[in-house]
C-alpha cells in the first residue's frame, strides 16, 4: 500500500459503513446495471430486477432483487478491499458476470420457476442442502461454466442462475459450446421459459433487500476484522519443507517469498477457477506458504521465476484439491 493511500485508508477504517453515503447512481455501477437491463431487453425480458448496495453479492431467498457489494461503489473502497483481503475487487467484466448470475436468481424467484416439474427434473429441488463446502466434479458436462470454480454444481438454484447467465451473455454461442451435452437441455429450458415469461409481469414484486449497506452500523475496520476472524488459520506440517525446497532450489536470486507475493493474486484466481476452493481460504494457504518459504530462506533466479511459479501453482492446486475432498490441505 502506498504511503499516500495509508492515511486515507486509516481514516476510512474508522468510519461506519452506514455513514459513507454510498450509492449506485453516478458510479461505474450505474452504467453496468444499465448494460444488464439492456441485455435483458434484447433477450426479450422486460423484468428489470431492482439493485441495491449490500454486504455481498446476493439475491435474497425468493426475493427478486440484486445486492451488489458496497465496496464496488467507490474506487478507494475497492482498493481497500484488495489491500485488506488479499483478493482484488471485481473488474467491470467480473461485475457483469455476477450481475447476470444474480439476474438468473431474480428471474427464477420472480416467476416461481423452481416450482415447475420440468425445473425440478432438470435442476433438482430447491430444498437440497446449501453448503459453501460443496465438492464439484470438474469438467462435468451436466453443468455450464460461468463463474469460476464450477459454481453451477453448488446447488440447483445456482445451477439455474449460472445457466441463465450463460444464456444471457452476448455472443456466448451457448448452442454451439454445449451441443451434445446434458447442460444444453437446461439452456434450452431457460430459452423457452424466457420467451414464455419475458413479457409477463412478475408474480413476485416485493423488493425487500437483505443487509443493505446503509444498515451496516459498524466501522470498516470492525467489518474487516470480523471477516478476518471468519478465515481459517493454516499450519502445514514440516514434512512439506522438503517439497518447498525442491520446488524452489535456486541458491541465489530474489527471495522466493517476494516472488510468491508478486504472483499471489494470479495464483489465487487460477487455483480458485480450476478447483472451486474459496479465494479467502486460498489466501490463507498462500500466506502460510510465504511464511514457510521465508523461514527456509529460499530464493529464485530471475530467469527461473516463471518456471518456479508454474511449479508452485501445481503444488498449490494439489493442496487445494486435498482440502476439497478431505477438508484439510494435508491429511494428519
Amino acid at each position: 500500500m502506498g504511503t499516500t493511500e495509508e492515511p486515507q485508508h486509516n481514516a476510512l477504517l474508522s468510519r461506519k459503513i452506514s455513514e459513507l453515503a454510498l450509492r449506485i447512481q453516478g458510479t461505474r455501477l450505474e452504467a453496468l446495471v444499465a448494460q444488464l437491463y439492456d441485455e435483458l431487453e434484447r433477450a426479450g425480458i422486460g423484468f428489470h430486477p431492482p439493485v441495491y448496495l449490500a454486504d455481498e453479492w446476493g439475491c435474497p431467498d425468493d426475493v427478486p432483487v440484486i445486492g451488489i457489494p458496497f465496496y464496488l461503489a467507490d474506487p478507494q473502497l475497492a482498493r481497500l478491499e484488495g489491500d485488506l483481503t488479499g483478493v482484488e475487487a471485481e473488474t467491470e467484466a467480473e461485475v457483469m458476470m455476477y450481475l447476470r448470475h444474480e439476474a438468473g436468481h431474480a428471474f427464477n424467484y420472480a416467476y416461481h420457476l423452481y416450482e415447475q416439474p420440468e425445473w425440478k427434473q432438470l435442476f433438482g429441488s430447491m430444498d437440497e442442502p446449501y453448503s459453501d463446502e460443496f465438492k464439484p466434479v470438474p469438467f462435468s458436462q451436466r453443468f455450464v461454466r460461468h463463474v469460476p470454480g464450477w459454481y453451477a454444481q453448488k446447488h440447483p438454484d445456482e445451477d439455474l442462475a449460472e445457466t441463465f447467465a450463460v444464456w444471457l451473455t452476448p455472443d456466448s454461442r451457448w448452442r454451439e459450446r454445449y451441443a451434445g451435452t446434458p447442460a444444453l437441455q437446461k439452456l434450452e429450458y431457460v430459452d423457452r421459459t424466457a420467451r414464455l415469461y419475458g413479457s409477463q409481469p412478475p408474480l413476485v414484486t416485493g423488493a425487500t433487500p437483505d443487509t443493505p449497506a446503509d444498515t451496516l452500523d459498524v466501522t470498516l475496520g470492525e467489518w474487516y476484522h470480523a471477516a478476518d476472524n471468519k478465515g481459517r488459520t493454516c499450519r502445514l506440517p514440516g514434512l512439506l519443507d522438503e517439497d518447498l525446497s525442491a520446488l524452489l532450489p535456486d541458491d541465489a536470486g530474489q527471495p522466493a517469498a517476494d516472488a510468491i507475493r508478486a504472483h499471489r493474486v494470479q495464483l489465487i484466481f487460477e487455483v480458485n477457477r480450476w478447483t472451486g476452493v474459496n479465494r479467502r481460504v486460498l489466501g490463507v494457504l498462500l500466506d502460510e506458504l510465504v511464511r514457510r518459504v521465508e523461514a527456509l530462506g529460499l530464493h529464485v533466479e530471475p530467469e527461473q521465476v516463471n518456471a518456479r511459479m508454474l511449479n508452485l501453482a501445481v503444488f498449490v492446486t494439489t493442496l487445494a484439491m486435498n482440502y476439497h475432498y478431505t477438508d484439510a490441505f494435508v491429511e494428519s
